[in-house]
């Protein structure tokens, strides 16, 4: 007789069609005061949250894996499920339990994925948590950014390399595109981001576009410069698909999209932000350009500080209006110091209107809402009408939104809960039904004297007194010698020894009333919070606007701060095609020097007439690749708005900095440390302008001698000769022949890093100087680093006679291979003869370099006993 089946409960039933409408993620079903697991969800929960992983079906067969955790713990146990990958939909109660006789209706309140969220402890504080979608249509590709935490939303389209600059610059946490454009995204973009693909469905027709008219509320995308870029409008509509589609749909904060104008920022490749360590670095505790100059006091400074480092001006008129501000303010230590006091009190006011848009906020974030907008006030007062331009022009757009302040402050408490189940959050004044719910929850033992005092003067009873047990409630207890007095209303409830009990319909009310009060006060205030919630959103465009102007005063401020502290000074910008740096200095590394250990500066002019390339040699730790980086850094620190490291920097507009620094094996993916060379440099010459600059780190290392100095000479050549473009730049190099490039091209430059050789050491002066490097001092840098000595020595030997062979006349070749004949003829104990190996081992044993003459000569004993026996 065949098993019978278990039934599947209710509540398993109502599970089971939740969670088939959400598939790929993990279901946080409510049950109670639990939010539940089941299933695979249950497994995976336990093991990233490290909770108990239990069973639900009392050892029958359809046992069911299940894990929970309180339902107070969301905050807690959420980031680390978002963090570690998981897409995770949270299915609340959606009515009160005991409205209802039946299993209580429950549904997906909220889908959290690692692009889509705005809970403070998942997104980072002083990053953007952007939602990338990508469209793909022949050779183009049309992509969005859109953060939910800050309502910021972009636009874009270009080729496939513009498209990746976008993704590096902005680092989405999330990307959404197509299925069938998957296996195109992970050919170009590789499987670095997370990504979530989409049926095709979004991307036909004009759904996309349809969806953006119907949030903006417009009739035509031409006010936001993107009615043209028909990929960019996909993505973008899709976006908001998406979001809809995880149960996001209180969007009112997502007020505008904007174009990303290509022609407004330097390019700055993959590549460029990697080698110059702009944000982050892949070598462990690095210390990038960010963590130097980011002392920002808001954590929406801190991301624009991010974008501002990634996505540098080249408009000569904006750049000197962010010079000038930062002047202003270095020469201003007063106000300085009330700016930095008033900005700290604001806080993340970007995110904080954001919440109210998405109608989340809690009433602490209100009164900070209201907080940020009175210190808001005093920096418009402070700043309007000051002595310069660009900061007056910042004053004058801030809005004190005095009318949003006067709400909170007539309607929210002075110091509320967090959560509006606390209680205490709306003010005194704004309900009169609430107030007066108060007074009897809060107020009632005065209202019980109040009614005992004037029973016992209307009855002449002086002894009676009220008085609550759980039987019956509220009672008015006579003693025996006064129950003749007692009015026939009353209600006797209980007779005791020496008094009676009783009850009036008075009581019973005011009963009734005390103990419903308590839960009429929590639905009220929540209903009455609730409307303050939506009349706060038609604040949010003002709102958001003052967010985006004390973010730049507070990273201008910033600037000027560290301008200060570091000892930065004004570039001077200018139309010319000229680079002149008079005394630079690498702004990470001068802050990373020992203790008392002085940055030595140096000098660099590069221009497209009598000085575009620069040769540098010289040994490996002498500084040529530090040079070459602080170099495009001052010109991106520049181009940023911020002071420089140096003495005097006279900087013409760069439209594109391009490096080739240091070596980026990319083996998991097949490809070599050469292959990544050449095409990273390949990139470089394909799309050169005359604007650009060119920083070149020992190309050709990769390969053979031969092929690394012919392709490092064909690449100078080729950039000395462009017709298009006379970019500037540094090339720091082993090849000691492209010295003889200056005699062929007179735009070509030979410098070297100085070197002092003194005692058969070397001190590197790292200084950088005219002329080329004839050494690499690389067997003095291989004893720095502690090879062993026996190498030394003999990279000497060898050394020595190839620079006797070469002088000879021979070619490298010729020399190593008589150096190896050499070598050969050395080993002299290759042959199989047993006595002779056993001295061959004896030998191999010792290390010559210690031995004592005594135990040398024991040796040679015991060799000779060896040869006897």
């Amino acid at each position: 007789m065949a098993k019978k089946e278990k039934k599947v409960t209710p509540l398993m039933q109502q599970y089971n069609s939740i969670k088939v409408k959400y598939p790929g993620t993990l279901l946080l079903f409510r049950v109670g005061d639990f939010y539940e697991t089941f299933g695979e969800d249950a497994i995976k929960a336990a093991e990233v949250l490290g909770i108990v992983l239990t069973k639900r079906g009392n050892g029958t067969a359809s046992e069911v894996a299940l894990a929970g955790f309180p339902h107070h713990s969301l905050e807690t146990y959420l980031p680390k499920l978002v963090r570690s990958g998981l897409r995770v939909a949270i299915c609340d109660q959606l009515e009160d339990p005991k409205t209802t006789k039946t299993i209580v209706k429950r549904g997906v309140t909220q889908l959290v994925t690692p692009g889509v969220s705005y809970n403070d402890n998942i997104v980072q504080q002083k990053s953007n948590n952007y939602l990338a979608s990508l469209y793909f249509e022949r050779q183009y590709i049309g992509c969005s950014f859109l953060d939910i935490s800050t309502g910021e939303f972009l636009a874009a389209q270009g080729s496939a390399e513009y498209i990746d600059k976008l993704l590096q610059s902005y680092s989405p946490n999330e990307i959404i595109l197509n299925k069938a454009s998957f296996k195109q995204f992970t050919e170009i973009f590789g499987t670095q981001f997370y990504t979530y693909t989409l049926d095709e469905w979004p991307y036909t027709g004009d759904y996309a576009k349809e969806l953006l008219l119907k949030h903006f509320e417009v009739t035509t995308l031409k006010g936001f410069g993107i009615e043209k870029l028909g990929l960019a409008v996909v993505a973008a509509g899709v976006a908001l698909h998406y979001l809809n589609e995880t149960e996001h749909r209180n969007l009112q904060h997502v007020s505008t999209i904007s174009r990303i104008e290509e022609g407004n920022y330097m390019w700055l490749d993959r590549f460029t932000i990697r080698n110059l360590e702009l944000v982050d670095s892949h070598n462990e505790n690095a210390v990038t350009l960010l963590n130097i100059l980011d002392h920002t006091s808001s954590p929406m400074g801190a991301r624009l500080l991010k974008k501002w480092i990634v996505m540098p001006l080249k408009d000569q008129k904006p750049i000197a209006g962010r010079l000038e501000v930062v002047e202003f303010l270095l020469n201003n230590e007063d106000l300085q110091s009330t700016l930095l006091t008033e900005i700290k009190q604001i806080g993340d006011l970007e995110r904080l209107i954001s919440k109210i848009g998405l109608q989340r906020a809690n009433p602490r974030e209100i009164v900070q809402l209201k907080r940020s907008l009175y210190a808001i006030q005093a920096i418009k007062e402070t700043i309007q009408g000051i002595d310069s331009k660009s900061l007056g022009m910042i004053g004058d757009q801030l809005n004190s939104c005095v009318m949003l302040c006067d709400q909170i402050e007539s309607e929210i408490h002075p110091e509320p809960p967090v959560a509006i189940a606390k209680g205490n959050v709306i003010a005194e004044g704004v309900s009169e039904e609430l107030d007066r719910l108060r007074s009897i929850a809060y107020g009632g033992k005065d209202f019980l004297l109040e009614i005992q005092k004037r029973e016992a003067e209307t009855t002449g009873i002086p002894s009676l007194k009220i008085s609550f047990n759980n039987v019956f409630g509220y009672y008015l207890e006579v003693t025996n010698a006064h129950k003749d007095k007692v009015p026939e209303t009353w209600q006797r409830k209980q007779t005791l020894v020496n008094a009676e009990r009783y009850i009036t319909a008075e009581l019973k009310e005011y009963e009734e009333q005390i103990l419903g009060a308590e839960e009429k006060i929590f639905a009220l205030e929540n209903q009455i919070y609730a409307d303050i919630l939506r009349s706060l959103v038609e604040y949010i465009k003002p709102v958001q606007l003052n967010a985006q102007l004390i973010a730049q005063l507070d990273v201008l401020l910033n600037f000027s701060l560290i301008a200060r502290k570091n000892h930065y000074t004004k570039p001077e910008i200018t139309k010319e095609t000229i680079i002149d740096i008079k005394g630079g200095r690498h702004p990470v590394i001068e802050k990373t020097l020992p203790l008392g250990e002085d940055y030595i500066t140096n000098d660099v002019f590069l221009d497209n007439e009598t000085q575009q390339i620069i040769i540098i040699t010289g040994p490996n730790m002498a500084g040529k690749s530090a040079l070459l980086r602080q170099t495009g850094l001052i010109v991106l620190m520049a181009q940023m708005g911020c002071f420089v490291p140096a003495k005097v920097a006279k900087l013409g507009l760069t439209d594109k900095i391009f490096t080739r620094v240091g070596a980026s094996d990319n083996l998991s993916s097949g490809e070599s440390t050469f292959m990544v060379e050449m095409s990273e440099t390949a990139s470089i010459l394909n799309n050169i302008s005359p604007r650009s600059l060119i920083l070149l780190d020992e190309i050709g290392r990769g390969t053979s001698t031969y092929d690394g100095i012919s392709i490092a000479w064909a690449i100078a050549e080729f950039l000395h000769q462009y017709p298009a473009a006379k970019a500037r730049t540094l090339f720091a190099t082993h090849y000691h022949e492209l010295n003889e490039l200056t005699n062929s091209f007179n735009r070509i430059k030979n410098y070297n890093i100085a070197v002092k050789e003194i005692n058969n050491k070397v001190i590197f002066l790292r200084k950088l100087v005219p002329g080329g490097s004839e050494h690499s001092f690389g067997i003095h840098v291989a004893k720095m680093a502690g090879m062993p000595t026996a190498v030394i020595q003999r990279s000497n030997e060898i050394l020595k006679r190839l620079e006797q062979e070469r002088t000879g006349g021979e070619d490298i070749k010729n020399s190593l291979k008589k150096v190896q004949k050499q070598a050969y003829q050395l080993q002299m104990f290759s042959i199989d003869d047993p006595v002779l190996v056993k001295i061959r081992d004896l030998l191999n044993n010792l290390d010559v370099n210690t031995l004592t003459p005594v135990e040398a000569l024991m040796k040679l004993d015991e060799i000779q006993r060896v040869l006897k026996n």
